[in-house]
């Protein structure tokens, strides 16, 4: 149980910290000092970069939620109300994340590659106003996981 719940949360850290830093810091920092070529090109590269570290913490959630959830809890049935929404809005982050890879980052990429830089920007907003869903639900589930068991 001691390394499952530790790579459960590192693979949280990593996935909702990198997007409250991308969210928060780094696309202001980009949008004050970069020309849209070079931003799109910047996103382009920091998504390249950061969706490897995304996939890699959301195989780490699941393999490690599950098994938590089944040799500790003993399933769904034994496991307590704030496990259950995780479990929930955990899947409802995922289902964002795929969304975001294999829709406008996608496309995002491709604008980039033709310099269609005006259909980069669209893809860009679309991919922030995913971005800061999922931060939001991913703030809201770290603090059901750290509080849950004492509400």
């Amino acid at each position: 149980m001691t390394i499952s719940i530790a790579l459960h949360l590192l693979a949280a850290l990593v996935w909702v910290g990198g997007m409250f830093f991308a969210h928060q810091a780094l696309r202001p920092a980009a949008a004050g000092v970069l020309e849209p070529p070079h931003r799109l090109q910047l996103w382009v590269q920091v998504f390249k970069r950061f969706f490897l570290w995304v996939w890699l913490s959301v195989i780490l959630l699941l393999v490690t939620g599950y098994w938590m959830l089944f040799s500790y809890f003993g399933g769904f049935a034994g496991a307590a109300m704030h496990i259950h929404i995780m479990h929930g809005a955990g899947l409802v982050m995922v289902a964002i994340y795929l969304h975001v890879f294999f829709a406008p980052y996608r496309r995002l990429r491709h604008a980039v590659i033709v310099q269609d830089y005006a259909e980069g920007g669209k893809q860009l907003a679309q991919i922030r106003k995913l971005v800061g869903l999922n931060l939001l639900i991913g703030l809201s589930v770290v603090a059901v996981a750290s509080a849950g068991r004492y509400i």
